[in-house]
């Protein structure tokens, strides 16, 4: 596993870097070639390829259909590993993307090996898909990975767990931004300050407002991060705007702060306000999670595993298949710390005991 692992790792693969990703995805491609299962590389003119596995089980007579869903495409650009090399030290193993999420998707190869080997009987068509832009949105990738969970049955997402106890996330808050864009007028703020209207002051007193929406107990944030204003000290400021970090834990949260993000109104006389966007993700409630987290709980308890839940505050695509009512579990992936950053590491002991889960979950589903 670590040498596919690292093979996987060397093949960096940024998610705006078509060239480097497509290198990558053919590198994976060929590995689940060597199982005997159908493989296609779906092209992209942006981004990455994405990658399509079939495998239909000798004597499957369903019509039913499994989901294995995740991405291949990383945060870190080409030239990375120069500085962030693979490495394998004591219990863990280091570098670019190995937790969020290739681990992952090697623990998938050996799952499927798993089976094959034991011969273990398999009752549906398994389709394995591993896109190129989950980190930027899933732009290229959304419609066909909607279009793959409308046919299934359920749907396993090899997202890393969560902490060190290796929680699968049973539940995501959905995500968004909105972009609140202030119209105001320019003057001068010594000679005629009764002329103007100030754009940076109506985008603070927006902020103010919207601030009094956050709930962090009911798992609401709306948090306006970026700031931009004004063109200089001694002129009223004619052009203002924020965007705005929206997560909310419930549907009708999500609906609520969007119905007051588009009512907005200016509160400055005469200035003009735009707001854009919304939630992208929507949340994934447990109840969509629920059935399929306790069988695996009751599978990895016959491996003497014991396993946890959680709520992830992030998004990942199993908000997609979750909001179209699909059975979807997510944060199978590996077990580790650090996405997205220099000391991105997995546990390698972890990495078996996971591929036995979804191997697992796989001919019990």
């Amino acid at each position: 596993m670590l040498g596919v692992l690292r093979a996987f790792t060397l093949a960096e693969s940024p998610s705006t870097e078509k060239a480097a990703a497509d290198r990558c995805a053919e590198i994976m491609a060929a590995e689940w070639g060597k199982r005997g299962v159908s493989v296609s590389l779906i092209p992209q003119k942006t981004r990455g390829n994405h990658i399509r596995i079939v495998w239909r089980p000798a004597g499957t007579k369903s019509a039913g259909q499994l989901l294995v869903l995740g991405h291949y495409d990383t945060v870190y650009a080409s030239g990375t590993l120069q500085k962030m090399p693979f490495r394998v030290s004591g219990r863990k193993a280091f570098g670019p993307g190995v937790f969020d999420m290739k681990a992952g998707i090697v623990q998938t190869l050996f799952a499927l090996d798993a089976l094959l080997q034991t011969k273990t009987h398999v009752g549906k068509q398994i389709v394995f898909l591993w896109t190129s832009d989950e980190e930027i949105g899933s732009e290229s990738s959304r419609r066909l990975l909607e279009s793959e969970a409308k046919r299934s049955d359920a749907v396993f997402v090899l997202e890393p767990s969560l902490g060190p106890k290796g929680f699968l996330k049973t539940a995501r808050k959905g995500v968004g931004e909105a972009e609140l864009i202030v119209h105001g007028k320019a003057s001068h703020a010594g000679l005629a300050p009764e002329e103007g209207i100030n754009a940076v002051h109506e985008i603070a007193l927006q902020i103010a407002r919207i601030l009094k929406w956050n709930d962090l107990d009911r798992g609401v944030s709306v948090n306006a991060d970026v700031i931009k204003g004004g063109t200089r000290v001694n002129v009223i400021a004619e052009q203002a705007r924020a965007i705005v970090d929206l997560r909310a834990r419930r549907v009708s949260d999500m609906r609520t702060v969007e119905k007051k993000l588009h009512t907005l109104k200016p509160i400055l006389s005469g200035a003009k306000l735009e707001v854009r966007g919304g939630f992208s993700r929507a949340p994934m409630e447990r109840k969509v999670s629920a059935a399929l987290f306790t069988c695996a709980k009751t599978l990895a308890a016959q491996m003497g595993i014991v396993l946890g839940e959680a709520t992830a505050g992030g998004g990942s695509d199993g908000n997609l298949t979750a909001a179209l009512g699909i059975p979807t579990l997510d944060g199978l992936g590996a077990v580790g710390d650090g996405a997205h950053s220099a000391q991105e590491h997995i546990f390698v002991k972890k990495m078996p005991e996971r591929a036995a889960i979804l191997a697992a979950l796989l001919a019990n589903s």
